[in-house]
């Protein structure tokens, strides 16, 4: 009795470590020949990325995405725009996000626009996307359009070779990350007289500002300070200030939410800024 009784637990025990074993090695959606032949972790990447398709087999048969590029009409070309005047004052607005990605904040907004079906434009940090790279990847698969806002975001005035370092390098960032190509620039903090916006201009990019902000950077403010910013000054063809990244970004995306219930119930059609500038008048 007793040499039976441990020979059936013993059996009992290697089917329950095979199992385990068995479970272990394969995370859902990945074959079972595959094995273990990438580390967890990019296992656990490729399931959470939406940028890599979920999984390989998710992705088209021929296994190439088209890379967009993010170009300006001619005549904005090397221009300092502010705001747009769209055809038949059609209400349209774009909502314009800086300085990530960011850790957290980003991924929070990019939910909210998601939920929201909104497209917003998001310029980069260099140093920020170089941080978070996954987190680019998922604005460029969720349809977001990208602009360079230079690696280390100075305001301090530059020579030419810093201005181009700055937002050379961050151009080429990214491309290698995303295969984005970008026309449009923001200067940080708005300054046109430090190099940046002169560089930016020599090379035929767009240097996009504002017409509108929410004034999020306000360390005093509350949420619906923002809010209330965004919906009293709104009208067709501005381009919103917000911020994702630079700092604790919490009460944007708190004020979020609001902000585009607010400007749909005005009548708003949220555009990129791509979009926005082909619709001038």
């Amino acid at each position: 009795m007793t040499d039976n009784y441990l020979k059936r637990q013993q059996i009992i025990s290697i089917v329950a470590i095979a199992s385990s074993i068995t479970a272990c090695s394969i995370a859902p959606g990945i074959s079972p020949q595959s094995g273990l032949k990438q580390p967890i972790s990019k296992i656990h990447t490729a399931l959470q990325d939406p940028a890599k398709g979920q999984i390989n087999a998710q992705l088209p048969p021929s296994g190439k995405v088209e890379n967009p590029t993010f170009t300006v009409p001619d005549r904005f070309q090397g221009k300092t725009v502010y705001k747009v005047q769209p055809s038949n004052n059609e209400k349209v607005i774009a909502l314009s996000i800086d300085d990530g990605p960011w850790p957290k904040t980003t991924l929070e907004m990019l939910d909210i626009l998601k939920q929201n079906d909104v497209k917003a434009t998001f310029f980069w940090v260099g140093q920020a996307l170089q941080a978070n790279p996954d987190l680019a990847k998922r604005e460029v698969a969720e349809g977001h359009a990208i602009g360079n806002h230079t690696w280390h975001h100075w305001y301090r005035r530059m020579d030419e070779a810093t201005a181009k370092s700055e937002i050379d390098r961050t151009a080429d960032l990214i491309y290698k990350t995303t295969g984005v190509k970008t026309s449009l620039f923001r200067p940080p903090g708005g300054f046109l007289n430090n190099g940046l916006a002169a560089y930016a201009k020599s090379q035929k990019d767009a240097v996009i500002m504002w017409s509108l902000t929410s004034a999020d950077t306000d360390p005093h403010a509350k949420p619906q300070a923002f809010v209330n910013n965004v919906l009293k000054g709104a009208k067709p063809g501005f381009i919103v200030l917000m911020h994702d990244g630079g700092g604790d970004r919490h009460r944007t995306v708190e004020a979020l939410p609001q902000i585009i219930n607010g400007l749909k119930q005005q009548g708003y059609r949220f555009v990129t800024i791509p979009e926005l500038l082909k619709m001038a008048q």
